[in-house]
């Protein structure tokens, strides 16, 4: 019976695989539409091919990579349709949590939303932006004070963040200035606990990144 048990460090070993290929993808080392290969991959990051495998299948499961039997596996490349799915369903999570966060966040709570801001105001570049972006509502989240609803997000988070790093991709003409002030004003709504220019103001955020992934410029 013991010799059929998993040793516990090679879980995490091949979470810690996982992390390090989520954050290349994340810092666009691979670029969405990227082959990972098992072999250079267990190269790079000097581990057996096992812990590259099981953290494949775990960043799989997050959506951040597909595998397909003709081509391998390869950072997930968002489809027209993966972009409206992922849109429409952060549209319905965020509605929920801004919500619940005009009705009772707590000051500890909305300070840490504020904080969130002021690193997207210091950010260098866009892949920095991007993070933080996530953090922010990473806070937003975690102030809503709703444990399904968190993890809800936390199963998105990383396609969110592709979908992010595609945005920037397409376009990135004003991001870094743009995007800090964007989230003050969000922050400025839900301070003010008001209901429905916070929700405005969100749905306007997602509404300008996925217009231009959507090829769209009015």
């Amino acid at each position: 019976m013991s010799g059929s048990v998993v040793p516990a460090r090679r879980r995490g070993l091949a979470d810690e695989v996982a992390d390090r290929i989520r954050d290349a993808v994340f810092d666009g080392v691979y670029a969405p539409g990227s082959q990972l290969r098992e072999v250079e991959l267990a190269e790079a990051l000097g581990v057996s091919r096992g812990p590259v495998r099981e953290a494949l299948f775990k960043l799989e499961r997050e959506g951040l990579v597909r595998s397909e039997w003709h081509r391998g596996t390869t950072v997930t490349a968002l489809s027209d349709d993966d972009v409206a799915e992922l849109n429409s369903l952060r549209a319905a999570l965020e509605q929920l949590a801004v919500e619940l966060v005009v009705e009772r966040a707590g000051e500890d709570s909305l300070a840490v939303i504020d904080a969130a801001v002021g690193r997207m105001e210091r950010a260098i570049d866009e892949h920095e932006m991007v993070r933080c972006d996530l953090e922010f509502h990473d806070a937003v989240y975690a102030a809503a004070g709703h444990r399904r609803l968190q993890d809800a997000w936390q199963a998105i988070r990383s396609q969110v963040h592709l979908f992010l790093l595609t945005r920037i991709g397409v376009a990135t003409d004003g991001y870094l200035d743009g995007i800090p002030a964007e989230h003050r004003e969000l922050v400025t709504a839900l301070r003010a606990r008001d209901r429905a220019t916070a929700l405005a103001l969100f749905a306007e955020h997602r509404r300008h990144a996925f217009e231009i992934l959507s090829g769209r410029t009015d």
